[in-house]
C-alpha cells in the first residue's frame, strides 16, 4: 500500500522504491552471511576457537574498506557499519560457544 506523497516529494518517489530494493537485497545478503556464521559457530566450537579472533577482523576491515574505496564508497562508513557487524557476530558467537 503506497501513501500518497505530496508534490514536493513525488520527485523522490522513484529513488525511495530503488532504495527500497536495495535494502531488501541487503537483508538477502546478511541473512546468507550469517546462514555462514551459524557454520563458523560450529567449526570454532569443534576445534575449540575462540569468537574473538582479533587478526580476522582486522583483515576483514580491512578488505570492506579496500573493496569501499574502489566502489566511491566512503571506507570510514563502511569501517563503522562493519566494526557493528562484527561486534554483534562475536558476541553471537560467545553465546553459543559457552
Amino acid at each position: 500500500m503506497g501513501r500518497i506523497l505530496p508534490d514536493n516529494e513525488s520527485a523522490l518517489a522513484p529513488f525511495r522504491a530503488e532504495i527500497d530494493v536495495l535494502d531488501a537485497q541487503m537483508v538477502e545478503l546478511l541473512a546468507r552471511r550469517f546462514e555462514v556464521v551459524k557454520h563458523v559457530v560450529a567449526v570454532k566450537k569443534a576445534e575449540g576457537l575462540a569468537a574473538f579472533l582479533p587478526e580476522r577482523v582486522e583483515d576483514v576491515i580491512e578488505k570492506v574498506s579496500a573493496r569501499a574505496e574502489t566502489k566511491g564508497l566512503p571506507p570510514e562508513l563502511v569501517e563503522k557499519l562493519w566494526r557493528v557487524l562484527i561486534e554483534w557476530v562475536i558476541d553471537y558467537e560467545n553465546e553459543r560457544l559457552g
